[in-house]
């Protein structure tokens, strides 16, 4: 065996490694060190085909990593969070959202929860405000038509993760403490609109008392 081979058994053995890895993180940073040992092996054993692959890999496993700890170092930030963010990264596209963006109006079509990560929102209609470590749009999920309850707007640059419906029914079957959760948020979140309901009622119903 030609000692350049060990470069090529290295990272395969390191590829195979990736299958194992349980975080994104561990499965990245396994990828780049796989990439660089196929390189080496293609660079010094002229295997080329391998070594433009990895030459192309490399960067791109580089790239997302490097996403990864930017969002580790925001999961840090709102760690207070009832809500594990850890559950949603495997399942969850990153978004940025400016100042005096709409993110949906009552009534839409309503497919994805969306995670505050920074900036600020508000719930128009109950006029609530909503920052980093809120959730988004969940309501959507248990309505019978799967409309949005609530128009969104963003008051401060921010971004977010969105988690589509179907990702989340499949986090709630997998992980019965996300599930817990899920159901702890949907039911805090209409008792607060029904408290709201019965406020904005009281002036009503005391000005018809002041009629009759």
């Amino acid at each position: 065996m030609q000692w350049t081979e060990l470069f090529g058994y290295l990272g395969a053995l390191l590829t195979l490694t990736t299958f194992s890895m349980k975080t994104m993180v561990h499965l990245r940073m396994a990828g780049i060190v796989a990439n660089l040992a196929f390189i080496s092996y293609g660079a010094f054993g002229a295997v080329y085909p391998v070594l433009l692959l990895h030459l192309a890999l490399l960067p791109l496993n580089v790239w997302r990593l490097r996403q990864l700890l930017q969002l580790t170092r925001q999961i840090r930030e709102i760690a207070g969070s009832r809500l594990s963010i850890e559950w949603l990264k495997p399942f969850s596209r990153r978004r940025v959202v400016q100042a005096g963006d709409t993110l949906f109006n009552r009534g839409d079509d309503a497919a994805e929860v969306l995670f505050v990560l920074s900036g600020r929102f508000r719930a128009v209609e109950a006029d609530v405000a909503l920052g980093q470590g809120e959730v988004i749009g969940e309501l959507g999920l248990i309505t019978k038509e799967h409309r949005r309850t609530q128009t969104v707007v963003c008051e401060e640059s921010g971004a977010l993760l969105a988690v589509t419906y179907d990702e989340v029914r499949q986090m709630y079957y997998q992980n019965p403490k996300f599930g817990f959760f899920f159901l702890e948020l949907v039911a805090e979140r209409l008792m607060r609109d029904a408290r709201q309901g019965a406020q904005s009622g009281a002036p009503r119903m005391d000005h018809l008392a002041a009629k009759q």
